[in-house]
């Protein structure tokens, strides 16, 4: 009788969860050491959540960002299983699953991802939006195209959170509603940005200010109401009418996630070595923002699709490493600049000697993603709808 082969558990389907199972895909087994790889995702679909904004302004479309798993997943090996995942019995090394179902497992990835927070203002549940879904996404784009049948002057529109996201999405929001939109960033500290690179802050500054965007700096906001905003300014509150707020603030692990019996940190997130391994649980791996990471020189890591991309490749090398009785690798973080979309057809690009803006910018933040695509397969057909839009607009315009 055939012995099972190992079985492999991905748990997350984004950035760190499905590269790694397509990293390990690609490795050299042997034909008796080639384990089961199973991703596990609540979705059906991969997001590229760096290009999600451009669902936004209509730049792209669903499919160019958001591929289904089983089409990624074709020809790779890699079985796929959309579940939601509610637990891990580490004893028995089992994954539970939504109605009751488990997956045995042998190696196990925890690449989850978390959730934005809306308890933390009166009314952020009911009445704000977060964006990091392609549900979220969908939901805003619905709100924004009732606001723009309506009869109303002007759209009002609240961004809370002054960081990448928020900023980029003030901007997009900006060049979709034109002169209607009228665009307020809320910040609850002294500067946007905090920890992007003086070029990137200056340029976004510039966007911005060109854009009629309002920032709101060193302002809390205290209730959120169906048609009302409420900020707090150096103790004075104001209320103020507003037709849209999104919510761009926080990051919160899941329930099962804080409930494992792990090393954690005061803020929830799991203890992983250098090698991305589990504290005290070496064939338990955690990679992305759920996680305190230091690479192999002592320095954190931060919790960003770039990071999450690059420990894929470790944390598969590391797994691939301890099967075939090779040496495992810590995790080196290269920090290679920063992009951020501004607009329709403008960014900021910083990183690697480089300093861009403007068109230029949008381009090459385009072909840089456009690379980073999960699979060959995808790049081709996002790459040849790029190069053959342009055209088909202009046929249908003859």
């Amino acid at each position: 009788m055939n012995e099972q082969p190992l079985r492999i558990c991905i748990l997350g389907g984004g950035f760190g969860g499905l590269y790694t199972a397509l990293r390990l895909s690609q490795f050299p087994w042997d034909n008796q050491q080639c384990p089961e790889i199973v991703l596990i995702d609540k979705s059906d679909r991969f997001l590229f959540t760096p290009l999600l904004y451009e669902l936004i302004t209509e730049e792209m479309q669903t499919w160019e960002i958001a591929p289904p798993f089983e089409e990624i997943l074709a020809d790779t090996g890699i079985r796929f299983h959309q579940g939601c995942v509610t637990g891990i019995d580490i004893e028995h090394q089992q994954v539970k699953l939504q109605d009751h179902h488990s997956l045995h497992y042998d190696k196990l990835v925890i690449a989850m991802g978390g959730i934005t927070p809306l308890d933390m203002v009166t009314g952020a549940k009911d009445y704000a939006i977060p964006f990091r879904t392609l549900a979220d996404a969908y939901g805003i784009k619905e709100r924004l195209r009732l606001l723009e049948r309506s009869h109303a002057e002007k759209i009002r529109v609240a961004v809370v959170g002054g960081g990448y996201s928020g900023v980029e999405l003030a901007c997009k929001l900006a060049a979709r509603l034109g002169d209607k939109g009228r665009i307020r960033l809320v910040e609850r500290g002294e500067t946007l940005l905090k920890n992007a690179s003086e070029f990137n802050r200056n340029t976004s500054h510039t966007a911005l200010e060109k854009r009629r965007i309002w920032l709101d700096l060193e302002t809390e906001v205290t209730e959120i109401t169906s048609d009302s905003l409420s900020l707090s300014y150096k103790g004075q509150i104001d209320t103020i009418p507003v037709d849209l707020v999104l919510w761009t603030v926080g990051n919160q692990l899941s329930e099962w996630v804080k409930n494992l019996p792990f090393n954690h940190n005061p803020q929830g997130l799991l203890k992983v070595s250098p090698h991305l391994q589990v504290v005290d649980h070496s064939d338990i791996y955690a990679l992305g923002d759920i996680i305190e990471c230091q690479d192999e020189t002592g320095k954190p890591i931060p919790a960003t699709a770039q990071a999450a991309f690059q420990q894929s490749d470790y944390c598969a090398w590391n797994i691939w490493a301890s099967l075939t009785h090779r040496p495992l690798l810590p995790f080196r973080y290269q920090a290679l600049g920063e992009m951020m979309a501004l607009g329709v057809e403008d960014a900021s690009l910083s990183g690697l000697g480089l300093k861009l803006d403007g068109n230029l910018a949008y381009m090459a933040r385009r072909l840089i993603y456009l690379y980073r695509l999960p699979t060959l397969k995808h790049q081709v057909n996002v790459g040849l709808n790029w190069v053959t839009q342009p055209l088909v607009k202009w046929l249908l315009d003859k």
